[in-house]
């Protein structure tokens, strides 16, 4: 037989999936009789968990928000991880029977949440946007985060303290559109007022973040997550790559994505698009610019004969004798037996 301290553990587990449970329900579960689950109760109240009586028809008993996480104690950045890494793994693609798992753990944790950070929490996770390409998340610091979040849910701009790559330090006006979580680091996308153009900055390099007077309209139809992978793939780095590749443009996206290459939109080709196939079939791979900026060269070349497709490099010089090393390598190794 069950231990009455299981059993307190047992009723807490029950109220802490959410909804209100009457006593007969709660005493078939546990086994019991209706003035045992009564006790049971009082005990959770001793041990402050808040739990509420529910009068009615319909009532009995059902857990109200707290300060802490009973029994976890957590603090309010302890749940704020747990949280957002369970947002994390939904996002990564569970199976069925783990993405349950996950829905019941995020409700449990949620309903017994203080109401001030709940509210502070549902704004961040309304915020919040994930690329095609989610890795393990290094969040920021917590109160930066929902500083920003805030921001971005209310046009309020935003007053930050940024470092950028080079190590320099400045303040700035940011009007933030939105965040975005991206192959493990995050991301605010948004309007530098002091420049009047659009920034993509690392939250992680982001202090001193502090809401200011006023309003801003956000651009209609602004998508942070395409701003961010467009961002990454044109950041100012020391070489500017300009290839064109026959292929199609799933292929090519499948070696260089969009945080890596761009590929600019051309006018369609009268001549091109009539060409057909051996079998009579519309040829499905044409001649397509590819561009980017990297700051080392040296990891392109095993990428661009991995397309195995036609290319051409317009520039750098430096790219096209890399290539050329390469293959000289690849041919000298064949020839050894």
């Amino acid at each position: 037989m069950p231990r009455p301290t299981a059993r307190v553990l047992t009723l807490l587990e029950l109220l802490q999936s959410g909804g209100t449970r009457t006593v007969a329900e709660l005493a078939d579960r546990l086994g019991v009789e209706g003035r045992t689950v009564r006790r049971y109760v009082d005990h959770l109240i001793d041990l402050d968990v808040p739990v509420e009586s529910v009068r009615g028809r319909y009532g009995g008993y059902r857990l109200a928000p707290g300060y802490r996480l009973p029994p976890l104690m957590l603090s309010d950045d302890e749940a704020l991880a747990v949280l957002l890494g369970l947002v994390a793994g939904r996002r990564a693609g569970l199976t069925t029977a783990q993405r349950t798992a996950n829905e019941t753990a995020l409700a449990k944790i949620r309903r017994v949440l203080p109401r001030h950070l709940a509210r502070r929490l549902d704004t961040l996770l309304e915020s919040l946007a994930f690329t095609d390409q989610p890795g393990p998340l290094g969040p920021p610091d917590a109160e930066t985060l929902l500083t920003v979040a805030d921001a971005v849910r209310h046009r309020r701009p935003l007053s930050i303290r940024y470092t950028d790559r080079d190590g320099r330090r400045g303040e700035r006006t940011l009007h933030a559109y939105g965040i975005v979580a991206h192959a493990g680091r995050w991301y605010v996308t948004g309007e530098d007022a002091g420049i009047g153009e659009d920034r993509t900055l690392r939250l992680d390099r982001v202090a001193d973040a502090r809401a200011l007077p006023g309003s801003f309209e956000a651009p209609v139809g602004v998508d942070p997550a395409q701003r961010v992978v467009s961002a990454l793939a044109t950041a100012a780095y020391r070489h500017a790559v300009s290839l064109r590749v026959h292929g199609t443009v799933e292929h090519i996206r499948a070696h260089l994505p969009a945080t890596v290459a761009s590929l600019p939109e051309h006018e369609p080709d009268p001549d091109r698009d009539q060409d057909r196939d051996q079998d009579g079939n519309r040829a499905a791979e044409r001649w397509l610019r590819v561009e980017l900026r990297a700051e080392r060269l040296d990891w392109l070349p095993p990428v661009l004969a991995s397309l195995d497709r036609p290319f051409v490099i317009e520039r750098p010089d430096e790219l096209r004798h890399l290539v050329t090393a390469l293959a000289d390598r690849l041919a000298s190794r064949a020839r050894h037996t």
